[in-house]
This record gives structure tokens, C-alpha cells and sequence, in this order.
């Protein structure tokens, strides 16, 4: 046994549970608001105390742990904690990728730690409405930043012809919405267009109805509880699927039934975690993450659905197309990537 290599590992392993605690205490910062006070300016823990109405004794604990994480600076001189402005941007930032509640779901999909070792025991599935609140809450906020930063500007361009029929009032449907975040985004963008979201999941739906009235979109998009094969509505121009085929028990069933959905021209969009074909090309950290999420919800869902189907969240590009092809699509090529998603441009 190499010593050198034990110590390497045991290095590793300490970041990564100090890590997993501090996903809690991410948390914790985003339900009470910390970040967002800490973003105006330097304060002591009894000065955040002040500014938040949180005890002063908790604060200073976990404002020391977010310090040795890097996620707050900290100026012995002064004794103060801060935010810099890339912090700030990531963790309290509006407008920013929040990554504070994010973390959210890592927090409440681990609440079914003992639900899941039951599950690896029997083969059962775990439903999605089963986790806890905060996983949709959360996985909302994890996906919502790269929608926001490329759905509109770059993977609707990308597609052949689609943007030209948004913008003269195209028809679509958008499969798995969970909380609404790309319906809303589609309908602000193309104010011709009307968008119908339609999930299994009665909770989402009911926020995305919120949602959408609160963004003023309303009386352009609607919402339905279905399943992503039984979804309501044909001649579609577009129908949209964002990081959702993999999660369920029938992908060739819902395929099918978005290729009856569509107009004879029409385009399906699909947007699925980024991974490689090769297992050994998915060993990264954005795979990891994945693996993180599909162990404990992706997977469980799909199992718990009839279909027989558990794609998993790092399935990969040949084993999308082959649903796809299974489906009767005739036509499918990646039109676009980020670091995190590939995009899939589907035609009959």
C-alpha cells in the first residue's frame, strides 16, 4: 500500500464531507436571506445579527465555515466577513445564478437517504412527488440560469426555421415544465406565441401558474397535469423537453406522443444533461453531479413508472437517439451544448 496515495485519498474524502456539510449550511444561507444581507456591505457576526435578526452565536459559526470554504472572505484586521462581487453574484445576485438555492435540492433530495437504501435493497422506485419540497424548489434553481442564459439567445437560433415561426405566433408545448421557468421564458421572448406546460407533478404545476401570472404571461400560457405521454394538444410547431425524458419509466412512449403532438413541420426541442457515450468519458465533475442527482432522483422516478426505463441523468448522446429512432423520428442532430446540457434538434 502506497502511503503517499492513502493520504492523497483521505485529503480528498475530508473536502468532500466538509463539502457535504457545507451544502447544508448553503442552504440555510439562502432560506434566511444571509447572503443577500451580507451582500451590502462588511459586517461582524453580532453586525449580521443586527441586520438579519438571527442569533449572533449561530452566525459566527457559520460564517467562519463559509470562510474556510471560500464562499465568504474575511478580513482578520477588521474581524469582518464580506462578500467579493463574484461571490456576491453567484450566491445573492437576483439576476445571478443562485447557487445558494441550488443547494437546496442537494439538501432535500438527502432527506430520502433511508427511503433510497430500501429501494437499492427491492428495486422499487421512489416517485418524484414523494421527495421533499425543497428538491423542486431547488432543481428549479439549479437549471434556471443556463435556461436563462440559453434558451432564447442561442438554442432557439440554432434550430432550423423555429424562430421565425415564434416570433410570427407559433403554437408550443412544453413537456416536464416543472415550475414554468422556459414556458415563462418562451412566452416573454416571442409575444405572439402561446405556450402550453404540461408536468405530472401537481405542486409544480400549481407554481408555475403563479409564476406566470406574476411575470405577466398569463393569458399566453397555460398549464396542464399530465404525463409527458398523455400531454393534451396536437399541431404543435414546437414542443420543448428541458433535462426530463431521462426521468421517465416510458421515454419511447412520451417520444411517441410528442411525434403525434407536432405539426408535420414541427421541431422537437431536447435538452438532456451533458455525458459522454463511454462510462469513462462521464468520470468528470459535472458527471458526478449528475450521478449525485440521478442516484437519488432521476433513476428512482423512472423505476417508479411504468416502462421499464431508467435512462439515468448521464445516459448519453447514442442512447437518446436511440429512443428517438424507436419513436419513428427520422431526423435528430445536436444543435447546440453548454458545460452542463446537449441539445438536440428532433424532426419527423
Amino acid at each position: 500500500m502506497d502511503h503517499d496515495k492513502v493520504t492523497e485519498f483521505l485529503g480528498r474524502f475530508v473536502a468532500d464531507l466538509g463539502a457535504a456539510g457545507s451544502a447544508g449550511a448553503v442552504a440555510i444561507g439562502s432560506r434566511l436571506g444571509l447572503y443577500r444581507a451580507l451582500a451590502q456591505g462588511p459586517v461582524t457576526p453580532r453586525e449580521l445579527a443586527e441586520r438579519t435578526g438571527c442569533d449572533a452565536r449561530y452566525l459566527t459559526e457559520w460564517l467562519r465555515g463559509q470562510a474556510a470554504g471560500g464562499y465568504v472572505s474575511y478580513d482578520a484586521v477588521s474581524a469582518r466577513f464580506s462578500l467579493t462581487p463574484e461571490q456576491a453574484f453567484c450566491l445573492a445576485d437576483p439576476n445571478g445564478p443562485d447557487l445558494a438555492s441550488a443547494c437546496r435540492a442537494v439538501t432535500g433530495y438527502l432527506r430520502a437517504v433511508p427511503r433510497l437504501t430500501e429501494a437499492f435493497r427491492t428495486g422499487e422506485g421512489v416517485p418524484w412527488h414523494e421527495h421533499d419540497d425543497e428538491v423542486f424548489v431547488g432543481s428549479d434553481a439549479f437549471y434556471r440560469p443556463g435556461y436563462i442564459a440559453d434558451l432564447v439567445p442561442n438554442w432557439i437560433p440554432a434550430l432550423d426555421g423555429v424562430e421565425e415561426k415564434l416570433v410570427a405566433g407559433g403554437r408550443v408545448a412544453d413537456v416536464g415544465c416543472g415550475l414554468g421557468t422556459t414556458s415563462v421564458l418562451l412566452a416573454q421572448a416571442f409575444p405572439r406565441a402561446t405556450v402550453t406546460g404540461s408536468d405530472s407533478h401537481e405542486t409544480s404545476i400549481e407554481l408555475a401558474r403563479k409564476r406566470a401570472a406574476e411575470a405577466g404571461v398569463g393569458d399566453r400560457v397555460g398549464f396542464e397535469l399530465a404525463t409527458a405521454q398523455a400531454f393534451g394538444g396536437t399541431g404543435y410547431d414546437l414542443v420543448t423537453m428541458f433535462d426530463c425524458l431521462h426521468d421517465m419509466g416510458d421515454p419511447v412512449g412520451a417520444a411517441r406522443r410528442v411525434r403525434e403532438a407536432l405539426a408535420p413541420d414541427g421541431t422537437w426541442l431536447l435538452v438532456e444533461p451533458a455525458a459522454g457515450d463511454r462510462v469513462e468519458d462521464t468520470f468528470t465533475p459535472v458527471g458526478r453531479l449528475f450521478y449525485a442527482g440521478s442516484t437519488f432522483l432521476c433513476v428512482p422516478n423512472a423505476l417508479s413508472q411504468e416502462g421499464g426505463h431508467a435512462l439515468g441523468a448521464q445516459a448519453g448522446e447514442a442512447a437518446i437517439r436511440g429512443v428517438v429512432t424507436q419513436a419513428g423520428f427520422t431526423r435528430f442532430r445536436r444543435a447546440a451544448q453548454t458545460a452542463f446540457n446537449l441539445v438536440y434538434e428532433i424532426r419527423p
